[in-house]
């Protein structure tokens, strides 16, 4: 029985051990990385309901604006590892919550579509309807069309000054050489 029992010490306290590691991960994921340089990508969101891209149009937000729309390019800021991001207008420099603080997780989904749950209140998310309303995020699931977006380029102008769109991809040309008959001899 004393065996029994340091085998079962042993185990709880290997499985507590395990556990403690696991909460400490989930605690440092929710923390906001203060350390860690931030990585800013510029892209519109494509409402699937509205057919339409979202727009952060001074205090406003809605799924009305057309591709390449200037109130349509958002900053969407990394915050910490685990999908945890930002979205910020950039012509109007405004969150898409109240804050700078509301905090979302980009989730891919099963078809290739993206959704953003809110990070404080799980279970609420980003939704639109089809003409392009903001729905309460409290009345929103995982699986409803209102919810999906498709992230696209912006087709505007580019996002930094100092970018240019025309350099991103340019072919090179090389001089074509013929082949001569003799080949490389070995010593």
């Amino acid at each position: 029985i004393a065996l029994f029992f340091s085998h079962f010490l042993s185990r709880s306290f290997h499985f507590f051990v395990l556990w403690c590691q696991a909460q400490y991960v989930r605690s440092q994921g929710a923390v906001t990385d203060q350390l860690s340089r931030r990585q800013v990508r510029v892209y519109q969101l494509y409402s699937r309901t509205s057919g339409k891209h979202v727009q952060i149009h001074g205090k406003r937000v809605s799924a009305t604006a057309e591709d390449g729309n200037m109130y349509a390019r958002l900053f969407v800021e990394t915050d910490t590892f685990g999908s945890r991001v930002r979205i910020q207008g950039a012509e109007s420099g405004r969150y898409l919550c109240r804050s700078r603080d509301c905090i979302f997780t980009e989730i891919v989904l099963e078809n290739n579509y993206t959704a953003f749950q809110n990070t404080k209140y799980v279970g609420w998310y980003v939704a639109f309807t089809r003409k392009g309303r903001p729905i309460r995020a409290s009345r929103t699931r995982q699986n409803q069309r209102e919810v999906h977006f498709i992230k696209r380029l912006h087709t505007g102008p580019p996002p930094f000054p100092n970018t240019d769109h025309n350099k991103h991809f340019e072919f090179i040309r090389f001089p074509t050489t013929r082949r001569r008959g003799y080949f490389p001899t070995l010593l």
